[in-house]
């Protein structure tokens, strides 16, 4: 299934080097404003060409809205968008119908779909798909920021260089807002050199590195969420592991719970005024798979960039035989900074699909 979502749904569709990619979100409240040039900025974010440490295909990500959208305000029937693909160098890619990519997709998908895929800049599989992801989060974040939610995120550690951590009980959402505004978004600005160093140097070397992503989401009221299979971790992993490179996820302290005790890893709680918080948050701002009222916090694994201009082993379906390959085409050098505004976008959209199934009790 292409589509995500229990009240709100997702569903995105296109190939990298399609006529056009997009989205249809249905089930949005109707009278919603919606401020298309906050969506483009969002866009713009993600998009690639625009500097030494992203892919040269120079797409714009201009979207066009189809439906779901009059005088103004979301209609609440679907609301369709299409991006139209410009820039894509087929022919970059025309041994790979057989020759298969180490770390992509396209070995795995050429079994699964019976060799039917399109394999062109990895078709369905290719990031390029993140861009009508970030399309929906930049109208969901919409939504949420009018009830006091927040989603924002920040480059943690970037091929063994580190940003200082969110405070755990909480950012402002200006400090959430500045971030977006910054090409390496990281809190310690002294690192931001440093990281587009180690970027350009495995550029340099036909190599590619990989990160972590520390994600925060403030606002939300305590009581949200359903234990087990709908807990709120739930339905973000969910989500986080539909964006293409994400290959681990943790929840407040995460693994580093594993060394500490009881009595370091559970969050005290205290009354501040008539509001209930804890003075710690270990556990991410969720209980049993139910928010607590402190900040949802967790971390994003985001591999190196599998598209490497190295020489690598790999297999010839055809021929049946092994075989050398070395990656022709554009590619990003590090992925981490144009995933941050996808990280947000499917933070935002999951979000916002357990507030609107709580009936009420999110706002």
């Amino acid at each position: 299934m292409n589509t995500f979502g229990k009240t709100i749904g997702l569903t995105i569709f296109g190939e990298s080097h399609g006529l056009s990619i997009g989205a249809v979100l249905d089930g949005l409240p109707s009278g919603e404003a919606i401020d298309w040039d906050a969506v483009r900025t969002e866009m713009a974010r993600r998009a690639p060409g625009k500097n030494p440490m992203s892919t040269a295909r120079a797409e714009k990500d201009a979207f066009e809205v189809q439906s779901g959208f009059f005088n103004g305000y979301t209609t609440g029937t679907p609301l369709c968008a299409i991006i139209r693909n410009s820039d894509q160098h087929s022919r970059d890619y025309d041994q790979l119908r057989h020759i298969m990519r180490p770390g992509h997709a396209d070995y795995s998908g050429k079994v699964r779909y019976g060799g039917f895929n399109d394999y062109r800049g990895g078709g369905h599989f290719s990031g390029r798909l993140t861009a009508p992801l970030v399309f929906a989060g930049a109208v969901a974040s919409q939504i949420l920021a009018r009830h006091g939610i927040t989603v924002g995120s920040h480059i943690l550690r970037l091929a063994g260089i580190a940003d200082k951590p969110f405070n755990a009980v909480g950012e402002t959402a200006e400090t959430l807002q500045a971030l977006k505004k910054e090409t390496l978004p990281v809190l310690d600005k002294a690192q931001a050199g440093p990281m587009e160093a180690k970027i350009l140097a495995a550029k340099n070397d036909l190599d590619s590195v990989g990160g972590v992503i520390e994600c925060m989401i403030t606002g939300l009221p305590a009581g949200i969420g359903d234990p087990f299979f709908d807990s709120v971790e739930s339905q973000l992993s969910h989500m986080m592991f539909s964006v293409p490179a994400v290959k681990g996820i943790e929840f407040g302290d995460g693994f580093a719970l594993a060394d500490l005790r009881g009595s370091q890893a559970n969050d005290d709680f205290y009354y501040d005024g008539d509001v209930v918080k804890t003075r710690t948050n270990h556990n991410g701002g969720i209980n049993g798979g139910i928010t607590n009222g402190m900040p949802i916090i967790f971390r994003l694994v985001v591999k190196p960039t599998a598209s490497i201009s190295q020489k690598q082993e790999t297999i010839d379906t055809d021929t049946k035989e092994n075989c050398d390959l070395v990656i022709k085409g554009r590619h990003d050098p590090c992925i981490v900074q144009r995933a941050i505004p996808v990280i947000e976008a499917a933070a935002a959209w999951a979000i916002l699909d357990v507030c609107l199934s709580e009936k009420g009790r999110c706002w």
